[in-house]
């Protein structure tokens, strides 16, 4: 689909076509949530299109103090869509955040990282271009519960999928097919329930711009993903929120309520984002060479070594939640050992299968969709660079047998290193290994992430008891 205006004079245009009334100026936050602020179509000029439109930074978790909140959202005209869910015709465009005290792109802008690295990647001379296809995959559910209290916690969540639901009473009676756990890979209705909900998701994904090639049930109970077409880095991140934005809203206006939280359902597999990457330069993909294994080039191999060698302080990044974790479980889809293999889902990085020199990449199966889209495919492509930069990082690989079947002992042996277990060892490793982020990223910027992200979730989740705590330790 692609875009649909390429300048202010075709945005005009397309807002004329559209009897637009409302325009949408969208942001994304360093955790990844979409912001939003709506003026009535009349009130933008183009000098705003071109200059700016102010807002308060300071309301922004983790963003400017109060004494310095003034600042300028960057619309960006070539993200112009109509958004398909709003009872009155309204354009949204995705923004950047200037920072009018620098006189420059903001530093705690997500998106703004995301354009530096390219920008880095660049400058550095090794490609001018950079392909990512995330794969987002998302749970619906028919209901969901949490509390959080000083004397009880809980959660539930509810789907006429769930096998827990075999005796559930139904006003219409319960028609009993049912996936089962680990049992919804690709079966067809009844089974499958969510199949008219995923086709009108994926017509509306392209009604926004992106290019749909498929949709399934994934392999958990109640658990789907579309499959998108790959793009630049910042387009790939700028279709992720809109993935994000349109499932979730179909879901809720059906009555249902989608989620991409990474492990939502225990004993059963997670959602993850897996994350396809190549390098081009003059119209050559980087990865690529015929007869060596997978046909990977040694600039894709020193590029993968550079995600593995910073894995603690890309995990920071990539799995930023301290759910992340519960999904990094050996047996679910979600490898944590830091090998490669073609073909093989068992390993942190799958070599996909029959690739030619157009298709050849790398797949990061560990990262999932609690990741900011632009600092997740920043931080990647910056620990690869990194790794190509110095020629390589010693690197286990390749390994095509089953890496869930090793036991702990078995992984210590072959000496193969693993993701990190929690998201406090990620922050920590982002703490004491950060050099290969400051091209790109400033300090404060790494210092204000990792202070925001301990305080936001790590403490507070290490802090309090948990149901399975109280079976396993109240009575001894």
């Amino acid at each position: 689909m692609g875009k649909f205006v390429n300048n202010i004079a075709e945005y005009r245009k397309f807002c004329e076509e559209n009897e637009v009334e409302f325009v949408d100026f969208r942001f994304t936050d360093i955790k990844g949530a979409w912001h939003h602020i709506s003026y009535r179509a009349s009130a933008v000029e183009d000098s705003m299109l071109e200059n700016g439109i102010p807002f308060d930074g300071s309301s922004i978790e983790a963003w400017q103090p109060i004494n310095f909140s003034d600042m300028l959202l960057k619309p960006d005209v070539e993200t112009a869509f109509m958004d398909p869910f709003t009872a009155d015709s309204t354009v949204i465009l995705i923004c950047d955040v200037y920072d009018i005290y620098e006189n420059e792109l903001y530093a705690k802008c997500p998106r703004s990282i995301a354009k530096k690295t390219l920008k880095y990647m660049e400058e550095v001379g090794i490609g001018d271009d950079a392909y990512f296809g995330p794969e987002n995959e998302f749970f619906i559910f028919d209901d969901v519960k949490f509390s959080d209290k000083i004397n009880s916690a809980s959660y539930s969540v509810e789907s006429e999928e769930g096998g827990w639901s075999s005796d559930t009473e139904y006003e219409f009676g319960n028609m009993g097919h049912r996936p089962g756990t680990k049992g919804g890979y690709f079966p067809t209705m009844p089974t499958d329930s969510m199949v008219d909900l995923r086709a009108e998701m994926m017509l509306l994904l392209e009604e926004v711009g992106l290019t749909v090639m498929l949709g399934h049930h994934e392999v958990a109970q109640a658990q789907g993903e579309i499959g998108i077409k790959f793009g630049g880095l910042i387009e790939a991140a700028d279709n992720v929120q809109k993935y994000k934005y349109v499932v979730k809203m179909v879901a809720h206006l059906n009555g249902k309520t989608a989620t991409f939280m990474p492990k939502p359902l225990y004993g059963d597999n997670g959602n993850g984002m897996h994350v396809h990457q190549s390098i081009w330069k003059d119209g050559k993909n980087l990865f690529y060479k015929e007869g060596e294994y997978a046909n990977l080039s040694k600039t894709a191999l020193d590029y993968l070594s550079g995600i593995f060698k910073h894995s603690d302080a890309v995990a920071a990044f990539t799995n930023p939640s301290t759910n992340s974790y519960k999904r990094l479980l050996p047996g679910y889809e979600a490898p944590s050992i830091l090998t490669y293999s073609s073909q093989n889902r068992s390993a942190a990085c799958r070599i996909p299968y029959g690739a030619g020199e157009m298709a050849t990449r790398i797949e990061t199966r560990f990262p999932d969709s609690t990741a900011c889209p632009y600092l997740c495919f920043s931080v990647l492509m910056l620990a690869g660079l990194d790794g190509i930069k110095n020629g390589g990082y010693p690197m286990v690989g390749p390994m095509d047998v089953d890496l869930f079947e090793l036991s702990l002992d078995e992984i210590r042996e072959k000496n193969i290193p693993q993701m990190p277990h929690t998201f406090r060892e990620a922050l920590e490793g982002l703490i004491s290994d950060h050099d290969f982020l400051l091209p790109v990223m400033t300090k404060d910027f790494i210092e204000t992430y990792q202070h925001y992200q301990f305080e936001r979730q790590v403490i507070p989740d290490e802090g309090r008891p948990t149901a399975f705590e109280f079976i396993s330790t109240y009575s001894c």
